[in-house]
């Protein structure tokens, strides 16, 4: 068994920022667990513009973003292990791998969970229908447009419509496919204005909203989709279909370690500093709530250096978690994170308290109320819209007591 100071778990953009900010500023090696071939993430599969812009305050593409985030990390120090498993847990803070270099066990001084999400497939959203070729998610499509330069078909229809669905539009263009339609469950579709007015440029079809695919059919390949509307059913001929959006975290190796899970999000439950319930384990990323940016999951990575580099000062000796007060969102609002206000104080990433909402609001204003006691008010000039991160600010909860009940977050 090796030891090392601080085991980060994925590559992707939150893992390999934390790596690049701890690399030269602690005393010990700062291991990069990578199971695929190479390290970057999501990006290094997404090959168009956009990438960069709050972390690296550049505007490049997505494998560009990647090998840029991996030489950081390289260069600040950090060991980048690629085509490593995690497999689980083989004690306190100790890792259980394999690789073709065989099997091993790791023990840190810090873990850091940087897993990241994945998108719902085809079974798990229980769409019936035939099961024919063609039929991809997000992530699926472009590692077969961009890394394998493989073929698709012509015509296309795209469940979802939020920001990755109008990255899927763009792959699609790439290989020659063309968008005949976007079918989302939403009174609108759920990207910002600016991509969707863009984005509309690039499709061959119309976006379909309070609308759902029902059916996939065809025998050897893709031939239609059934989608409903208020009752009314109706075909759109295509040969691919892809399933973009509806995220999960990456959370097994999370749970398999029993660190305490959020049900809303389905991901870690955090304090402000990213720290989890089990002493020495932190959480970064889009493994924390489904789904931000790459730049924005970077930042958690960047921010999540502090708290670990406290946790190796002072050797463990920080307050444990779960004794925080717990945030809670009210409904219509789905989840909230963090989850934890903790007597540590500090603030959130970019000063943000995240959540999700299943109803649109234009000018949402928003209380905190701990204990028959609002603690916090805010009213942001942005809406609350389905299908995408709300960012309301941090200031919201901060003064609530750590040592205090519940903390419930609504819409006043």
């Amino acid at each position: 068994m090796s030891r090392v100071a601080v085991a980060i778990i994925g590559g992707g953009p939150s893992g390999l920022t934390a790596a690049a900010a701890l690399a030269p500023t602690v005393d010990g090696e700062v291991l990069v667990l990578e199971r695929e071939s190479h390290t970057g993430g999501i990006p290094r599969h997404s090959d168009h513009l956009g990438y960069g812009l709050r972390d690296l305050h550049r505007f490049v593409s997505g494998p560009t973003y990647a090998r840029r985030l991996t030489a950081m990390a390289a260069e600040a120090g950090a060991t980048l292990e690629t085509e490593a498993m995690v497999t689980g847990w083989a004690g306190e803070r100790t890792l259980a791998i394999t690789s073709p270099r065989g099997v091993r066990t790791v023990a840190a001084d810090a873990v850091i969970l940087a897993t990241g999400a994945r998108e719902r497939p085809r079974p798990a959203r229980l769409v019936p229908g035939d099961r024919p070729d063609g039929v991809y998610t997000t992530g699926q499509l472009q590692n077969l447009v961009h890394l394998h330069h493989g073929r698709v078909g012509t015509r296309a229809v795209i469940v979802g419509a939020e920001l990755v669905s109008w990255s899927a539009v763009l792959t699609l263009r790439e290989a020659g496919c063309a968008t005949v339609a976007m079918v989302s469950g939403h009174p609108r579709a759920e990207a910002y204005t600016a991509f969707r007015v863009a984005g509309r440029a690039l499709l061959a079809g119309p976006v379909l909203t309070n609308s759902r695919v029902v059916a996939v059919n065809g025998k050897g390949r893709v031939s239609s989709v059934t989608v409903e509307r208020d009752g009314t059913r109706h075909d759109i001929a295509c040969d691919t279909v892809v399933f973009t959006g509806d995220w999960i975290p990456d959370h097994e190796l999370a749970r398999t370690g029993g660190v305490e899970m959020d049900p809303g999000t389905r991901g870690p439950a955090v304090d402000a500093a990213l720290r989890t319930s089990r002493p020495g384990v932190f959480a970064v990323g889009n493994l924390l709530h489904p789904v931000d940016t790459a730049d924005g999951a970077a930042l958690d990575g960047r921010h999540v250096a502090a708290a670990v580099r406290d946790w190796l000062r002072t050797g463990g000796t920080a307050e444990p978690v779960h004794s925080a007060a717990h945030i809670r969102a009210e409904a219509p609002l789905a989840w909230v994170a963090p989850q934890r206000v903790s007597t540590a104080g500090g603030s959130a990433p970019r000063d943000d308290l995240l959540l999700w909402t299943d109803e649109y609001r234009r000018l949402p204003a928003l209380r905190a109320v701990q204990d028959c006691r609002v603690v916090g008010t805010a009213r942001t000039p942005w809406p609350a819209a389905p299908g995408r991160v709300y960012r309301a600010p941090w200031s919201l909860v901060a003064k609530a007591d750590p040592k205090g009940g519940d903390v419930t977050v609504s819409f006043a």
